[in-house]
This record gives structure tokens, sequence and C-alpha cells, in this order.
């Protein structure tokens, strides 16, 4: 039996081999007018010219598709189908990502995946390219007026973020084929790359000024890159040697994004999370019961020898004790997670309330701390919070929703005409595998995902109460400039920027909606 299979492995070896080394003949044979992009740095060289880049090869700093296949599998697909790819990684491997591995990638991400509910390119994708863009590569083709990219990805995956963020006129790349409005994972025969090329440049009248820039360890489509008078190309070293796009740097802001997964998913960081899984479920599990029953003080040595960390720091006379006054205390806090106003809770280790937005049913009944969701009726909100008040200590969070990124959204200034004393408290929160908010996902999964991350860490900073002089009981200052107000101490206790994007805004760019939930889990 096994001579029998010896001559079969052997082909097989040798197919393989041969295959590689092809590729590398290929590789190897560079037009006459190709260069070394080292020697045209300075990015005045190209200001007034059209130029043609391959995106994977001249802008980003990794050779490897595969991370981004695993984002759409994982975020659009779910866990079981993130797993199947990553099972199949390889035999990706063993026939080269750039030929026959893409059209496995391709199609194991996308095969069954309603169009209509597609989002990944706009919601999920941006962030990872971003953090992939090499610096010196993103100043050259920054520094030209008329910029075309060619991609190895599909369209649908890179077209968005390329006009979007470095506004690009075209990009050339495969189409997927759709059957009723669903993805079956196959590219669409239509018009060849450099057809498509001819039309955008309008019949190679403008083609032959056209400067183009590619990877010298990808195979350029030599008919493609022939319109170009010059061609460089980005070394191996290079790539490797590069630094990565700096955030102030950013064509725009990234102030929104979503999707799970907080960290890049290579094949060995991917291999990580799925043997962490199964632990960290458990470990999820002992985290939430510990926190539903327990006090904070109880509760915080137990937790950290699971992994999570909370780092609580307050000001001299802050938590002072107000038994005697009518109302409650108003803790007004950014909002990062859906656990923001649990942990304020545990701290302060006294009966609190919270108001919040788009409240699942599973959240509201296991929440440990009661929770009211708002109605986005002005007047009822108020009454809402008017009666809890009277009740006690309230947590809110005026942002109406969470923000990932160091930024704050506007915050809305119902809060400061009910209370009188109020006391910012400034959160952020720290995680290595998993986001516990989504926009267009499951509300209901947010604390299980916090929770499963290895470990999650929160920091909770209670600045000092607000003077008299900014309540709305003084009438010295209107709602709005004492919500702008806390708005910027919060910023300023942790370095976050504030923006004036409402929850609105979010959910537009990210789901398409205005973050009404209408089914809960």
């Amino acid at each position: 039996m096994t001579a029998r299979k010896f001559p079969q492995m052997f082909l097989l070896f040798f197919l393989t081999l041969r295959r590689k080394l092809c590729n590398s003949f290929l590789l190897r044979r560079k037009p006459s007018n190709m260069r070394n992009i080292t020697r045209v740095y300075k990015t005045e060289e190209f200001s007034n010219q059209t130029l043609i880049f391959h995106f994977e090869g001249a802008l980003l700093r990794s050779n490897s598709l595969f991370p981004y296949f695993m984002l759409v599998a994982f975020e659009a697909g779910g866990f079981l189908r993130s797993l199947v790819l990553f099972l199949s990684y390889p035999l990706v491997w063993l026939v080269g990502e750039d030929q026959l591995g893409l059209k496995i990638m391709i199609f194991l991400s996308f095969f069954g995946i309603k169009k209509e509910s597609f989002k990944i390119e706009r919601a999920v994708l941006p962030k990872f390219f971003l953090e992939d863009v090499r610096l010196e590569g993103f100043e050259v083709i920054m520094s030209c007026e008329r910029k075309i990219a060619v991609s190895d990805l599909p369209k649908i995956m890179v077209e968005g973020f390329l006009k979007e963020y470095f506004g690009v006129e075209a990009v050339v790349a495969s189409e997927m084929k759709l059957v009723c409005g669903y993805f079956v994972g196959l590219i669409e025969e239509t018009k060849a790359k450099d057809i498509m090329l001819d039309e955008i440049l309008g019949e190679g009248k403008a083609g032959c000024n056209a400067i183009g820039i590619g990877c010298y360890n990808k195979y350029l489509d030599q008919q493609l890159f022939s319109r170009c008078k010059e061609i460089y190309h980005v070394s191996n070293a290079e790539k490797r040697n590069g630094h990565s796009l700096p955030r102030e740097k950013y064509p725009k802001p990234l102030i929104f994004h979503d999707g799970r997964l907080a960290f890049r998913p290579t094949p060995i960081a991917s291999l990580a999370m799925f043997m962490w899984i199964p632990l960290g479920f458990f470990i999820s599990i002992i985290r939430f019961t510990l926190g539903a029953l327990l006090s904070f003080r109880m509760s915080a040595p137990i937790l950290a020898l699971t992994g999570t960390r909370a780092t609580v720091t307050t000001p001299g006379s802050c938590l002072s004790t107000t038994e005697e006054k009518e109302k409650g205390v108003l803790y007004v806090c950014n909002h990062r997670t859906l656990l923001d106003p649990l942990y304020v809770a545990f701290v302060l280790s006294k009966p609190v309330s919270t108001v919040t937005y788009s409240l699942s049913r599973f959240s509201e009944v296991t929440s440990p701390i009661k929770a009211i969701p708002l109605t986005r009726d002005r007047e009822r909100d108020r009454n809402i919070m008017k009666n809890l008040l009277c009740e006690g200590n309230i947590v809110v969070c005026p942002e109406g929703t969470t923000c990932r990124e160091p930024y704050l959204l506007r915050f809305s200034p119902l809060f400061a005409e009910l209370a009188d004393d109020i006391v910012p408290v400034a959160l952020d929160v720290k995680v290595t595998m998993f986001y516990g908010t989504t926009a267009s996902g499951r509300k209901c999964l947010d604390p299980i995902f916090h929770l499963l991350n290895p470990n999650p860490a929160y920091s909770i900073k209670f600045l000092e109460k607000l003077p008299g002089s900014y309540t709305c009981k003084a009438g010295t200052k209107s709602s709005i400039e004492i919500a702008n107000y806390v708005q910027s101490e919060i910023a300023k206790a942790l370095g976050f920027q504030c923006t004036s994007y409402t929850r609105k805004d979010k959910y537009m760019i990210l789901a398409g909606n205005e973050g009404i939930v209408r089914s809960h889990c």
C-alpha cells in the first residue's frame, strides 16, 4: 500500500516544485522599464502623473491575503465558516495564495452569503487595511492627482475603502458571481483587466504617461502594466522594513468600525483563537457568575486570577454620601461597552440604576443592577430618569452608543436638566481578541464576547463632582454647555478627542440604519 502511494506523493511534490519554480521565473522577468521604487521616494516626481498601483504590493506591508478572508469568513459567515477556512490554509499555502489558493479562499469565504447584508467592506475591513498600510507607499500614492488601483482581492472588498480613503478614480479587480442575490464564491468571467484599464484610461491615450507601482514578489500582469511608461517595484525588504501608517496621518479619521475580532487574524493568531475559545468560554461563565453574585471588593481578587483587570482612580472628594438629599447622584460616563454601568456600580458598592439604548431582553434580565431601556422620546425618557433619580443613584451614558476608538461622541444634554449632583466618570477598556460591542450583530452576545477575552482590562476614573455653577439649578449654564463641559473633561482625562457625531451617525455608517433594535435575543 505504501509502495503504491509513493509515486503519487512524488508526483504531487514534483508538480508543486515545478509550479513554484515557474512562478519564480515569471517574477524575475521584469519589463525593461521597471525600476526599484527606492529611487523615487521624492513624491514630487509623481505629483502630475497618472498612477496605476498594485494595492497589495505597493501599499500594504504584509504579503498574505489570508487575514482579510478570515475577517470576511468570521464576521459575515460565522465561527464554523472561519474554522473551515482556517483548516484549509495548509492547502492554500501549498498551491499558493496568489493563484489557486486565492480561489479557494474566495469560495470558502463568500459562498452562500447574501450581498444585501454584506457590510464588511465598509464596517470591518478599513480598520485592518489602514493598520497594514505602509507609510512610504502611502506618501507616494497620495502625491498623485490621478490614481487607479489594481487588486487581487475581489472588488467588493476593496473598492469602497480605496475610493473613500485614498480617492482613487477606479479599481480594477475581480467581480463576484451572484445567484438570486447570494454570492456563489466564484469569480465573474467578464472583461479582462487590461480591457477594463483601457476603458478607464481612455483607449490608452493617458496610459502612455502613466506610472506603475507593483511588488517584486508578486506576479505582475504584464499586459496590464505595459500601459505604463515606467514601472517601479517594491522589494520584500522594503515591505518588511516599512513603517506603519500613524493614526494622525490617516486620510480621514477612523472613528467607527464594527466586527468582533480585535486582532489581525493571521494563521498563527487564528490558531491561538481557536485553541483559546473552548477554555475561554468556560472562564467567561465563571467571570459572569462571580460578577453577578459577589460585590466588587470580593470578586475583584478572584476575577484577577482569571485574567480580568480593573483599575480604579478616585479624587479625594469623590464618592461623598448623599443619602439625606431628595435626589440621587447622576454618574455620567462615556460609553465603551455594555458593562460600563456594572463596573461603576461595583466600584461604588451602592444601589445604582442605569438607562441605556438598544438593551436586549437577555441583557435586561441578567443585569445585576436595574437597567431600563430608553425610548428615544425626550419627554418619556425625561420622566424615566427623573423617577429613577428620586429612587437613588443613576449611571448614564449620554453618547447613546459605544465608540471603540479614542473619540467621544456628542453628549445628549438631557442628563444636565435633571440632576444637581453630577459626577463625570472616564472609562476605557482594552481587549486583545474580541470586541464586546456590535452595530449589526446580536447585542445579547456583547458581554459574552467581552468576557471571552484572555485579559480584558477596565479603567475607571472618577472625576471631581461638577461645581454648583455647572448645573441647570444655578441658571448660569445651559444644558448643552454643561454636556459639552462634561464631554471635554472626560476626553481630557482619557486623552481622547471630542466629536459631534451621534448615535444615528454611527449606525448609518456601519449598519445602514438608525440603530433601532427590532429583535431581542
